[in-house]
């Protein structure tokens, strides 16, 4: 019969809906409410042990279920016992006392062999060499599984495993130790790439701080230059990272004349150093000017008289186009630059004399006494180095000679402007 087909086994009517069905080795409680204080006590406890409600009260059904059961064996064995002392009553009557003692003790041992509460009963017995044949079965496997010959039927993967882990191991730690040289050799070869590129780092910083000096002192020359150029109608460019015409550098600004005005009558080119230059070095750098800008003249402008060349002199003309003028460093005295700046840009225009028809006597006299003016200027300068107690007279005498050189250049520039007019 199919378990559907199998009859459910209905509660009493004052139940309500509650059902209880055995369904082959299931079975099937639904709605069923169990009136027992002791039972929903034990259930609550289990649940706060983590243990579910269903899995209790399970639990509970099976245990009562062993109980019922012993309850029904014990019932057994006093039927037994009834009907033996029935049908052997009429025996005992006819045999006399022996039977009546021997009925006593059968029904003793039948009792003895059934009761599942006796240590010595059937079903204690069987639960016993079961549990003894497991013990010695259990026993037997770890006897067999832990023996170290050909008993053991694992022996050959046990010796197996422990050659490939001892293989491992001695793998691992040959790794080990050429991964341990390896890390020697980077270690070494990382430390002195440290020590090269913390030296290449500190060159360069001291180049920077160097190439910094040297980059300032250039623009605060640059700006006075601006300035002064602007004020005579010429053009200041600061070309000193650009390339001139023979690719080089030399020159870092290049003074266009006339050419805010109009085209560019002549160049000057100016190259400022902040450090001293040896006399050949001195010639090297203001030839390359006069090529690189393309210019007439060039001027040396080194910060400070401890920077002028070994055998040359601040605000002395060279070969008839080359001039070394020598400023503060920090601040560049703008009358320095602006008499070195007239001397040049005389000489540039006069080298184009036949095609501005300048008065050449006239220029050259005005340029020999700027040069006087500025010799005396020198003159008077180092005596205030020397002499400070003197300073009011002396800065009164260098501000007569100021005046006098720029009266001397003012007139060499109206000469030349005279000169321009005509030529246009």
């Amino acid at each position: 019969m199919e378990a559907s087909e199998k009859p459910q086994l209905p509660l009493d009517h004052d139940t309500g809906d509650a059902a209880v069905r055995a369904i082959d080795d299931r079975l099937v409680i639904e709605r069923l409410e169990v009136q027992d204080a002791g039972a929903a006590r034990v259930v609550r406890e289990q649940a706060q042990k983590k243990r579910p409600p269903a899995e209790t009260v399970a639990r509970a059904i099976e245990i009562g279920s062993r109980l019922i059961e012993s309850e029904g064996t014990a019932a057994n064995v006093d039927y037994v016992r009834a009907e033996l002392e029935r049908q052997m009553r009429p025996l005992a009557e006819q045999l006399g006392g022996v039977i009546e003692e021997g009925r006593e003790e059968l029904a003793e041992r039948l009792a003895s062999s059934f009761d599942s509460d006796r240590s010595g009963s059937v079903q204690q017995q069987i639960r016993e060499m079961l549990i003894t044949a497991m013990e010695h079965q259990r026993s037997q496997l770890a006897k067999q599984f832990s023996a170290q010959d050909g008993a053991n039927p694992l022996a050959d993967f046990k010796e197996g495993v422990v050659r490939a882990v001892r293989r491992s191991e001695e793998l691992q730690q040959a790794a080990h130790v050429e991964d341990r040289k390896r890390i020697e050799a980077l270690t070494a070869e990382l430390t002195a790439l440290k020590e090269r590129l913390g030296a290449k780092e500190e060159l360069e910083a001291e180049q920077s701080r160097g190439t910094a000096k040297g980059r300032d002192f250039e623009e605060r020359v640059h700006a006075l230059l601006d300035e002064i150029a602007t004020a005579r109608g010429d053009v200041a460019h600061h070309v000193g990272d650009q390339a001139g015409q023979t690719r080089g550098k030399k020159g870092d600004t290049v003074v266009e004349i006339g050419a805010a005005a109009g085209p560019c009558l002549g160049k000057i080119a100016f190259d400022p150093k902040d450090s001293q230059l040896t006399r050949p070095r001195a010639w090297e750098v203001l030839n390359g000017s006069l090529d690189d800008r393309g210019a007439a003249y060039a001027v040396l402008v080194v910060a400070s008289e401890e920077n002028v060349p070994a055998k040359t002199q601040s605000l002395v003309e060279y070969e008839g186009n080359k001039l070394i003028v020598a400023v503060d460093r920090d601040d560049p005295e703008r009358n320095l630059l602006e008499a070195a700046y007239g001397i040049a840009r005389a000489r540039a225009l006069a080298a184009r004399q036949d095609e501005l028809a300048l008065d050449a006597p006239a220029m050259k006299e005005a340029i020999d006494e700027a040069k006087r003016a500025l010799e005396s200027l020198k003159t008077a300068r180092q005596a205030l180095t020397g002499v400070r107690k003197n300073a009011d007279s002396i800065e009164s005498t260098l501000a007569t000679m100021e005046e006098g050189a720029k009266a001397a250049l003012a007139r060499a520039d109206s000469l030349i402007a005279d000169a321009l007019e005509s030529a246009t």
